[in-house]
């Protein structure tokens, strides 16, 4: 299969192991992102790169050619770096978006308290804006986009709202993989609300992520996407007729089921143009 063919993955995650602690989300997406890579889709992965990254270690580079753009969040302008480093063992690059005002302290989500960090809706503004400005300066138009964790929560919803008109989303398919809500987290970010609509997110959009009156940032993404996996097997969830993946266990490195679940949703366009 040439590269014009294959199809292309952009994985959008907040954690991936080994450049963040071992994590269920961050052992998943490393393991199925190496299986779609191994199965002749061109992937590329993009993440924070929290300070916690070892930059020396995981021989972290700075991409010049896409770094200098700036993010406005809360009217402010905040600077964007792309680093950019290869998987040891594989043909996969992941790419780290850089910024030392939400990413440069070296816990993730939280302190060394375990309070989270009153700033948390803020760096999934920055995190959520950043991938779209990278993809559209990378001039790659992704197939599918697949998004793990809270902090791409947005993403969905931005993609679909405001940067509804960008060239380069027009084909992509949205997936999300839902996990165990982190309701401490959801809990503290007391400002979504008020933060979404400084951020061009519509009252609308906002709405679609309170569900039975409490924040849900995966009924949000879900709302937003084309297609669901359910990420966890304790996880419960229903979002309209969309399709879904339930959640299975990975035997011996196997993730065929979710090549058949992105090949059955591009079919499924493709079919009713």
């Amino acid at each position: 299969m040439s590269m014009a063919d294959k199809k292309r993955i952009l994985v959008v995650t907040q954690e991936f192991h080994p450049f963040t602690e071992e994590s269920f989300i961050a052992n998943i997406v490393h393991q199925y992102a190496q299986y779609m890579q191994e199965s002749d889709m061109e992937v590329r992965i993009l993440m924070p790169r929290f300070g916690a990254i070892n930059e020396r270690r995981h021989r972290l580079h700075e991409v010049v050619r896409l770094s200098g753009m700036n993010i406005t969040v809360d009217d402010e302008d905040y600077p964007l770096l792309i680093k950019v480093a290869s998987l040891p063992g594989t043909r996969m690059q992941i790419y780290f978006l850089d910024n030392d005002e939400f990413f440069k302290r070296k816990k993730l989500f939280r302190d060394k308290d375990g309070v989270p960090f009153a700033d948390n809706v803020d760096r999934m503004v920055f995190f959520c804006k950043g991938v779209i400005e990278t993809v559209k300066k990378f001039g790659w138009a992704p197939d599918i986009i697949h998004c793990h964790g809270w902090m791409t929560s947005l993403l969905p919803a931005y993609l679909k709202s405001h940067y509804k008109n960008e060239p380069i989303f027009q084909n992509a398919h949205h997936i999300c993989s839902v996990y165990n809500n982190e309701e401490a987290l959801a809990e503290a970010m007391t400002k979504f609300a008020e933060k979404a609509l400084s951020n061009q997110l519509s009252e609308e959009v906002v709405a679609n992520f309170q569900k039975d009156g409490k924040l849900d940032l995966n009924h949000g993404a879900a709302h937003f996407s084309d297609g669901l996996i359910i990420g966890q097997e304790n996880v419960t969830y229903a979002e309209g007729d969309m399709p879904v993946l339930a959640a299975t266990n990975a035997e011996e490195g196997d993730w065929s089921h979710y090549v058949e679940f992105f090949n059955n949703l591009l079919l499924q366009t493709e079919e009713s143009a």
